[in-house]
């Protein structure tokens, strides 16, 4: 594939200056590590809001995965993070969609222009502990979104 014909990348600056790492992507699969460095509270374990910046990430790449981003964009439609224990640590977050969830997200955007799912991302320490859940709604939709007519 040229790099004319590449496929265009999703860049959040907020997002980047986290220094979140990719640790695993690919089509419907996204695992991503969330650095404690830069991203400690006041109490030295990893802030709310870096668990909620990882949980978005990790839910959005393997929607954006299967895009035609020439057609189609993904939105975060809503989020919640479920707070286990502190982390004292970097902390990965991971999530898969199956085979399934995939053929069904791409008929529903060829079909309705639109398509979602929500995303269940276990969130752990460098121990592997639980330390947060995130739930997040993915919105994926259609450049031409909502239809006119």
């Amino acid at each position: 594939m040229s790099a004319s014909a590449e496929k265009p990348v999703y860049r959040v600056p907020f997002v980047e200056r986290t220094g979140m790492r990719r640790i695993e992507e690919g089509r419907g699969h996204s695992k991503l590590l969330m650095p404690l460095e830069g991203n400690a509270n006041h109490v030295d374990v990893m802030y709310l809001g870096a668990f909620c910046v990882l949980a978005e990430a990790v839910a959005a790449g393997p929607g954006i995965s299967i895009l035609d981003t020439a057609r189609y964009f993904p939105i975060i439609k809503d989020i919640a993070v479920d707070f286990h224990r502190m982390a004292a640590s970097d902390v990965t977050g991971e999530y898969t969609l199956s085979d399934e969830q995939i053929s069904g997200l791409l008929a529903d955007l060829e079909r309705k222009g639109s398509a979602g799912y929500t995303a269940e991302v276990p969130m752990h320490d460098a121990d592997g502990a639980l330390v947060a859940t995130g739930r997040v709604t993915v919105k994926l939709l259609s450049h031409s979104w909502p239809p006119r007519g």
